[in-house]
Parts: C-alpha cells; sequence; structure tokens
C-alpha cells in the first residue's frame, strides 16, 4: 500500500513541477483561497480520480498557497552585503536515524547566507529533517555544529528542500555511498534556537552569494573551497574545519543554455563530508554549492563538482514562483511552517517507503 501512496505521491509532485515555471510570472497578482493538503487523504484522492488524459490532477501547493506567495512577495528584503570569512559563516550539520534495530549516523556541511541564519546545504544532507514528520518507530535528530573542531550549537528547521530531488533521489536514502548527478540537490535551513538555551546571537556571520548568471570566462579562475570533511579514525570520527584553493576547470549545464554546475580542481578535502560546502570567489562571494564527487582522472585526486548559485536561484523559481533572496527573507517560522503543513508529508512519506 505504501509503495502505491508513493507511486501516486511521485505522480502529483511531478505535475506540480511541470507547471509552476510558466506560472512564476503571473503569481503576484493570483492569490487563491488558502488550501489544507493531508498527505494520506491527497493519495488516496489522487488514486481515484485522474483526469481525462489519464494524469493525475495537479495541485500546485507552494505557488497556490497565498501565505507562502504573500511572504515572499511582501516580507522580501535585500541581504545586506557581508564582510565575515569563509570560515565564520561554515556549519557541521550532524544527524542520526534510529529504529529499534539500526542506528544511522550522516555528517554533511553548509553555510550561512544571511545574517538571520539561513543555511545552504544539499537537499542529500538535509533530507533527515524530513522524516521527523513520519516518525513511528523511528527517532531522528539533527543538529547544527560550528567552529573547529565542529562543537553542537544549535537546533535548526527545514525552510526548504527541493520537493524534485527527493522525487528523483528518495531511493538514495537507503544506500551507505550515494551517488547523483547534483541536480536540484539543495536545501535551506534556519538557525532556530541554541542547544543550551542561551540567547540567539542579533546577527550570524554569513557570506555573500552571487546569483547571476555564469560567465564562460570564469573557467581557470582559482576560488576557495570550504566544510567538514570526515576523517574515520580508529576510534572516532573527527570533523574539522578545511579551507582549500583550487580552479574552476570547466562549466556546464543540465541540458540548458545556462551555466548549471562547475567541475572544480583536485583537492586534499574533496573527502565524505565536505558535500554542501561554499565555493567561494576572492570577493568573499559564493557561486557554488558543492554536491558530488569529481572525476579524479581528469581533474585531479579529490575533485569535485558544485552547482552554481545561479542554477539554484531558477530552479528554485520554477519550484516556488520566487528566486533565492527572497525565499531566505521574511518570517522565516512561518514559511517554514507552511512549508512543513504542505509539501513535508508528501516528501517524508517517499523517504520512508525507501526505509521500511
Amino acid at each position: 500500500m505504501l509503495s502505491f501512496i508513493t507511486d501516486a505521491i511521485i505522480a502529483v509532485l511531478s505535475g506540480y513541477l511541470s507547471l509552476t515555471g510558466t506560472m512564476a510570472y503571473h503569481i503576484t497578482n493570483w492569490l487563491p483561497a488558502e488550501t489544507t493538503y493531508n498527505a494520506a487523504e491527497m493519495a488516496d484522492e489522487i488514486s481515484q480520480a485522474p483526469n481525462s488524459n489519464g494524469l493525475f490532477p495537479i495541485p500546485d501547493i507552494l505557488i497556490n498557497n497565498p501565505s507562502f506567495q504573500r511572504a515572499s512577495v511582501i516580507e522580501s528584503q535585500d541581504i545586506a552585503t557581508s564582510s565575515f570569512s569563509v570560515t565564520d559563516a561554515l556549519v557541521n550539520i550532524y544527524c542520526t536515524y534510529s529504529t529499534p534495530t539500526s542506528n544511522r549516523q550522516t555528517t554533511g556541511s553548509g553555510f550561512i547566507v544571511s545574517e538571520r541564519g539561513v543555511i545552504l546545504t544539499n537537499a542529500h544532507v538535509a533530507q533527515f529533517f524530513l522524516l521527523a514528520a513520519v516518525a513511528e518507530d523511528s527517532k531522528t535528530q539533527c543538529i547544527v555544529r560550528t567552529g573547529d573542531p565542529a562543537t553542537p550549537q544549535y537546533e535548526a528547521d527545514l525552510l526548504y528542500i527541493s520537493p524534485a530531488w527527493i522525487q528523483n533521489n528518495a531511493n538514495l536514502i537507503a544506500t551507505s555511498e550515494p551517488k547523483g548527478t547534483g541536480e536540484r540537490d539543495y536545501a535551506l535551513l534556519y538557525l532556530k534556537k541554541t542547544l543550551d538555551n542561551a540567547p540567539m546571537p542579533a546577527k550570524h556571520p554569513y557570506i555573500n552569494i552571487d546569483t547571476a548568471l555564469v560567465r564562460k570566462q570564469s573557467i581557470g579562475e582559482t576560488v576557495t573551497i570550504g566544510g567538514y570533511p570526515a576523517v574515520v579514525t580508529e576510534r572516532t570520527l573527527e570533523v574539522k574545519q578545511s579551507i582549500a584553493t583550487t580552479t574552476l576547470l570547466d562549466v556546464f549545464t543540465f541540458g540548458t543554455s545556462y551555466g548549471d554546475i562547475y567541475q572544480l580542481g583536485g583537492t586534499p578535502i574533496g573527502v565524505q563530508g565536505i558535500s554542501g560546502g561554499p565555493v567561494v570567489r576572492n570577493n568573499n562571494t559564493a557561486i557554488g554549492l558543492i554536491v558530488t564527487r569529481g572525476n579524479d582522472e581528469v581533474q585531479g585526486s579529490g575533485s569535485l563538482n558544485a552547482i552554481t548559485i545561479s542554477y539554484i536561484d531558477r530552479t528554485m523559481r520554477e519550484e516556488t514562483g520566487f528566486g533565492f533572496i527572497s525565499n531566505i527573507s521574511g518570517d522565516l517560522a512561518f514559511r517554514s511552517n507552511i512549508f512543513k503543513q504542505t509539501l513535508v508529508p508528501f516528501l517524508a512519506l517517499m523517504l520512508q517507503s525507501q526505509l521500511d
């Protein structure tokens, strides 16, 4: 039954994602009545009500949610220029997923992109935040660590995760060494509270982001990458902050006419755990998000690939109707709650079905 529900959910999201691109430019003038979605009820309705073309109905969940749209339109704001360093903005995201018969630990990187504590990271790192929504006989806990070495500091909440990535990659959660292309492998978290209940900082350290389209002239440019690569010793898993310089070897696309993904030259920190770290120009501006290992034979040992910030901005606009800056602005807790009430139940069920 769960497999059937998952198939129905995938059909819903497939239709949802295909339509948002054409509607994005009209959404500010079209705010329909509020709609509440229930994952199980929606899946049941979908299974019984295909349209005349044999396709499933399309609930354009975020595009049609007036609260989400108003939060983006009305409450979006400019992001001030940061003077913080890359190391100041880096975070480590550590998650545990436990069941009566197993225990799994994951670690990945991220970086803060606004003074209010919004974190950009990978979907494959943040996906464990979804599992708490369907927990029955399992327990999921994620914390954000900072400093060097990484020290537990914050509780975070999911602000956004690409539904398209979950739709296409839910099966990877059950693999020990997941591999993918990096397409839409991004998520947003926000720092909710300190673990010791101390007051939150008035402003968090962060680095600037550049959503401009990629220029071919950037090939050959020297950039900085950073994160928390995991080093396994005989007794423990050491997670320390690491920074390296590398070269933008080439720029590729995911079948578009834009620059979607950077090939990065090899470095000693190109290992597990560095995913979710930034690619930063010498003007302290992030232009990419590390997503996958590269081809060491072509790019050098410890090579990496990173999706461009402009790619994230463009595809996020397709999925929500608004770009990167709007999606990290406004009332973060409110926006997070809308996402939880609408898309999270669908996405969480997809992941849960792969772990059963």
